[in-house]
């Protein structure tokens, strides 16, 4: 797959469940009781997987349950998004970014019984990058060897510095499977991780069981059953009930029902969620700068945020959380006024517009965008469609003027770096920055580059950014350590623990 068709799986994947991810007062669990080591955590969660071949199928379903718990990379990343050693003790890279050798850690094995080799991480990583059917393929395009000198180590050589190859080898690119192992993996799975999988009764749970055959420090709890809830209501009922441990993805407007129950704690965590209103640059009035710039003047991002009552304001193209962000308010702040000047430059002083939004958003952005759009003499026509016919219509045929879609991956800048992707955006000196970041091998210097072309994007006016999604968790006040940022898309389950 493209990175871009990886980008888009994950709005796939995640798109129901954060129509209205929300905001609640951030607050960690007090401890009650005695940790019980045993113990069954019950978590709910709104998608479940459709298959648990992580290695063919995308979406964020399948990274929430897998990654991390029962499959493992050389690397992973952290809720903040830095990446950290997994599977490898250490690895170095060389001067030159084209060398990453890897030290694995003692007494790996797989849920089968197998000590994990080197050999094992060689013919998973080459899998990736000669089958095009693979979920991370493009990104091991780069790859000009993969080798594995002896047991312990594995020293990966790239055709060209790439500032992103680490962090791709903590996605699904990255994860290491058995040599040669015949495990059907679309209902069964071999990993190393601190977790076995149990049972899936499909519709409704997955369990997880602990390994305790696990090479690194054992999971907190015995066992951890995911409850897939897609109604948001019916999951606050499951927890004020009692079936619940943990709630995922909580309602904002229904997240004072269990603050008020007193048997939650409620956290808010921070995301790469960018609720995007996309500007088809390609086409007229949109490829007026003019234009651009007075819809997203004529936008009120904060009291949208309100509305919407999740996460923060966002104006440029790279969320908090991602290498190369910067505040970048001061480029398109709230101002109707300089909004109707500009449309008055531009010869549309009374505009029509068509948003194409999927269905499962709801009314709550298009309302807002309705409201402040008319207040500058702009008609905004609201076509709300099944995802199906977004995918056709405004993603392959482009065959929109503005639409409303939440970009979930990290470090998808590239999608502006990309004249060929929905967004029709094709600025010269953008792609020039993006691919000098992406090769140059100081960290700094390439999150300084990718600074400058974020704020080329945002000057441009190529896209508005209308929100930085946060997601909310209830929480029984007897879990400990369980994960608040970056959970649509990583719960890394084995420090979390229960008291009785």
């Amino acid at each position: 797959m493209t990175r871009r068709s990886a980008s888009l799986a994950l709005i796939t994947g995640l798109a129901a469940a954060l129509a209205l991810s929300g905001c609640a007062g951030s607050a960690s669990p007090e401890p009650t009781g005695t940790v019980d080591p045993d113990a069954t955590l019950t978590v709910g969660l709104v998608l479940e997987p459709t298959n648990l071949d992580i290695r063919h199928t995308s979406g964020a379903a399948l990274e929430q349950l897998l990654i991390d718990n029962v499959y493992e990379g050389l690397v992973t990343r952290t809720q903040g998004n830095e990446i950290t050693e997994r599977l490898a003790s250490s690895y170095t890279v060389s001067d030159d970014g084209l060398t990453y050798t890897f030290t694995l850690n003692d007494g790996i094995v797989f849920h089968s019984g197998t000590p994990l080799t080197s050999a094992d991480v060689v013919a998973s990583l080459q899998a990736v990058r000669d089958d095009e059917s693979m979920q991370g393929h493009s990104e091991l395009a780069g790859v000009a060897s993969i080798a594995a000198p002896d047991a312990s180590t594995v020293v990966i050589t790239l055709t060209a510095p790439d500032q992103n190859f680490l962090f791709s080898l903590t996605g699904p690119a990255g994860l290491v499977f058995q040599n040669g192992d015949t495990t059907d993996l679309k209902a069964a799975a071999n990993g190393t991780g601190p977790f076995t999988l149990g049972t899936w009764r499909k519709g409704s749970s997955i369990s997880l069981n602990r390994n305790d055959a696990y090479w690194g420090e054992k999971a907190g709890v015995g066992e951890v059953v995911l409850d897939y809830i897609p109604d948001f209501t019916a999951g606050v009922n499951a927890a004020l009930d009692g079936s619940l441990d943990v709630l995922t993805a909580v309602d904002p407007n229904l997240a004072p029902q269990l603050e008020k129950s007193g048997d939650f704690v409620l956290t808010e965590g921070r995301t790469t969620d960018k609720g995007t209103l996309a500007f088809n640059n390609a086409k007229a009035p949109l490829d007026d700068v003019r234009v651009r710039e007075a819809l997203r003047r004529a936008i009120d991002h904060d009291a949208l945020v309100a509305a919407v009552g999740a996460g923060q304001t966002m104006y440029g193209p790279i969320p908090e959380l991602d290498p190369g962000y910067e505040d970048l308010s001061d480029i398109a702040p709230y101002d109707p006024e300089r909004a109707k000047e500009l449309l008055k430059e531009a010869g549309h002083e009374d505009l029509t517009l068509t948003l194409t939004i999927p269905s499962f958003y709801g009314t709550t952005v298009p309302q807002v965008l309705v409201s402040d759009f008319s207040k500058v003499g702009v008609t905004l026509k609201v076509n709300s469609v099944e995802f199906a016919t977004w995918l056709e219509d405004v993603y392959s045929n482009k065959d929109y003027d503005l639409s409303f879609v939440l970009h979930v991956e990290p470090r998808d800048f590239v999608n502006f770096a990309n004249p060929d992707y929905y967004f029709g955006y094709d600025n010269p000196e953008v792609q020039s920055l993006y691919a000098q970041a992406k090769a140059e091998t100081d960290e700094k210097k390439s999150a300084e580059l990718l600074a400058q072309a974020a704020r080329l994007v945002s000057e441009d006016h190529a896209a508005d950014w209308l929100y930085n999604g946060a997601t909310i968790t209830a929480l029984v006040p007897g879990v400990q350590g369980f994960p608040e940022d970056s959970i649509n898309s990583r719960i890394d389950l084995r420090g979390v623990t229960l008291s009785k």
